[in-house]
């Protein structure tokens, strides 16, 4: 019998098993269903340069327990930092991003209509705060900048869960409120908060899947490749009626187990019902004029939601790649691919799912973590502080 059983190759998977032999533990296997690791972090060479085929991932610059174990695998003087440029491209103009803390690079007419509308926004008139994203954005932002970008922006990347989605994952979105935007028109600079990415490094000579390479290379013979996870016994704690172990350690989509028994009915069916939105990735040739790193299209007229451009934080990179939520796909040559798991959504209801499933779970000794485990949309580097910290329960 195994002592740990680690599901999914991802930076969940990788950082538990790298954590694990770190201690002088060997009994543990990882399984993976693709034929590489990497998860969402994984890169291949198109277009004659990396391209990060789960979407765009970088290393936040905030130094943190996770980023400094990423960086024991790959050196800092391996990376390029960058001050991350997000552009919003309205159409008619394209502004900086945050696009509340940016209004002063609009025409000074449009300027004092958006001033009007925040001021009058319901967070500024003392209204309650609505439990649901869409509410909660003309609550906070007025008539203009909601319906303008925020709202159209995550109609497009969340498609059919957008109407469901609630407000207890804000902490995503810049911290930036009516004072910060009407300083930022006066002194015609941003005030405000950004929660990540403020800056960011990306590797010199590679795509950012080779961290994760190197991590799996440290741990290879723990590692079995295109193996499909569909049944959990939690009263065994066995996977597929083959492997067994002692603790599960799971960080795959729960949405993958077509047959999960030993637990409660009502915790098998939350497990099938947690939402998520798939995303397909597509190269583009053409190169950036400006400085932006990526860029957002809130126009509800263009299928993709995102773009981002290999020339500005590539070393003589060439072209990029956009993201599409696989609701609005239309024919296009080139290279694609199709993340089928891409964002879970932060539906009202998802809260509650998630933390009866992990309650339940951990009673079998079974354990979420990551993106999938937690179901959060969390970056690389904090999936990697959360490993850290569950792990410490077995270290």
């Amino acid at each position: 019998m195994l002592k740990f059983l680690i599901l999914g190759a991802g930076p969940a998977g990788l950082t538990m098993a790298n954590l694990l032999k770190d201690s002088g533990e060997e009994n543990f296997l990882v399984l993976e269903k693709e034929k590489s690791a990497g998860g969402l972090c994984r890169s291949e060479e198109v277009g004659g340069f990396p391209l990060d085929f789960g979407g765009g991932h970088f290393l936040d610059a905030r130094k943190s327990e996770g980023q400094e174990y990423i960086l024991s695998f790959m050196p800092l003087e391996e990376w390029n930092f960058y001050p991350c440029i997000r552009k919003i491209d309205l159409g008619r103009v394209v502004i900086d991003y945050p696009m509340e803390a940016q209004i002063h690079q609009l025409p000074l007419e449009d300027q004092v209509e958006y001033l009007k509308s925040i001021a009058y926004a319901g967070a500024n008139i003392d209204l309650p705060k609505p439990e649901k994203f869409e509410e909660w954005a003309y609550w906070k932002l007025g008539e203009k900048i909601a319906g303008e970008y925020l709202v159209p922006y995550n109609k497009k990347m969340f498609g059919k869960y957008f109407d469901e989605l609630g407000t207890y994952w804000l902490d995503k979105l810049p911290t930036v409120n009516f004072e910060d935007t009407l300083l930022s028109c006066l002194e015609k600079k941003m005030h405000g908060q950004y929660p990540s990415h403020g800056a960011f490094y990306y590797p010199k000579t590679a795509g950012y899947g080779e961290v994760w390479d190197r991590m799996a290379e440290r741990v290879k013979g723990n590692i079995e490749y295109n193996v499909s996870v569909d049944k959990l016994d939690c009263e065994k704690t066995t996977i597929n009626d083959t492997y067994s172990a002692e603790y599960i350690i799971n960080t795959i989509p729960w949405t993958e187990f077509k047959d999960i028994s030993g637990c409660h009915a009502k915790i098998a069916g939350y497990c099938k019902e947690l939402p998520y939105t798939s995303l397909e990735v597509r190269y583009f040739e053409e190169d950036r004029e400006d400085n932006a790193h990526w860029v957002f299209y809130p126009d509800l007229n263009l299928p993709y939601h995102r773009r981002f451009y290999r020339n500005n934080f590539i070393e003589g990179g060439h072209g990029g790649f956009y993201e599409t939520n696989t609701e609005r796909l239309v024919p296009a040559e080139g290279w694609k691919y199709v993340n089928q798991y891409a964002y879970p959504c932060n539906t009202v209801k998802k809260r509650e799912m998630i933390k009866a499933i992990l309650q339940e779970m951990e009673k079998h000794n079974i354990f979420g973590v990551g993106r999938w485990g937690e179901w959060e949309h969390f970056n690389s580097d904090t999936v990697v502080n959360r490993v850290i910290s569950i792990s410490k329960k077995f270290l």
